[in-house]
C-alpha cells in the first residue's frame, strides 16, 4: 500500500510544483503520516510548506488557532473542528492549500456517537470555500484507519487541483 501512496504523492508534488502552489497539513489521528508520505518525494521542499501535528486539543488551539469553544461544544473529532484545523493551517502558513485530519483511529477512544474509524477531514484553499469530508471506516484496526485516512487526504489534495 505504501508504494501506491508514494506514487500518488509524487503526482501531487509534481502538479502543485507546476502551479507554483505550496501546501500545509494539520494532522491529529494520522500523526504526520500525510506530511511524511509527501516528503518522501524528492523536490517536495518546493511544495510542502509545513505540517502541524496537533494531537492534543491544546495543540489544535495553540498552533493553528482552533477555538477551544469549538472543541468543547463539538468535540475534537467533528466537522467544525476539521474545517477550523484546515483554515488554521492555511492561515498559519504560506501555503495555498491545507488539508486537515481528526479522527478516532482506535482501538480505544470511540463512543456510540463517535465510533472507532470515524474521521473528519477539512480542505482549505485560498479564495475557495472549505471542503469537509467524513469517513466511517469502521473498526479496521489502528494502522488501517490511519492508512485509509492518508489515502483520503491525498484524494482531497488531488481534488484541490480541479
Amino acid at each position: 500500500m505504501m508504494g501506491s501512496l508514494k506514487e500518488r504523492a509524487g503526482l501531487i508534488i509534481a502538479a502543485y510544483a507546476k502551479r507554483g502552489w505550496m501546501l500545509a497539513t494539520a494532522e491529529s489521528c494520522t500523526g504526520g503520516l500525510v506530511a511524511g508520505v509527501l516528503t518522501e518525494i524528492p523536490g517536495s521542499s518546493a511544495v510542502v510548506e509545513r505540517g502541524f501535528v496537533t494531537y492534543s486539543n491544546e495543540a489544535k488551539a495553540e498552533a493553528i488557532g482552533v477555538p477551544m469553544d469549538l472543541i468543547i461544544v463539538h468535540g475534537a473529532v467533528s466537522e467544525p473542528v476539521a474545517r477550523a484545523m484546515a483554515e488554521g493551517a492555511l492561515a498559519n502558513s504560506r501555503a495555498q492549500v491545507a488539508v486537515a485530519i481528526t479522527g478516532v483511529a482506535g482501538p480505544t477512544g470511540g463512543s456510540a456517537a463517535k465510533p472507532v474509524g470515524l474521521v473528519h477531514f477539512g480542505l482549505a484553499r485560498k479564495g475557495a470555500s472549505t471542503i469537509h469530508l467524513e469517513r466511517r471506516y469502521g473498526d479496521l484496526g489502528r494502522e488501517n484507519v490511519r492508512h485509509r485516512a492518508v489515502e483520503d487526504a491525498l484524494s482531497l489534495l488531488e481534488q484541490a487541483l480541479t
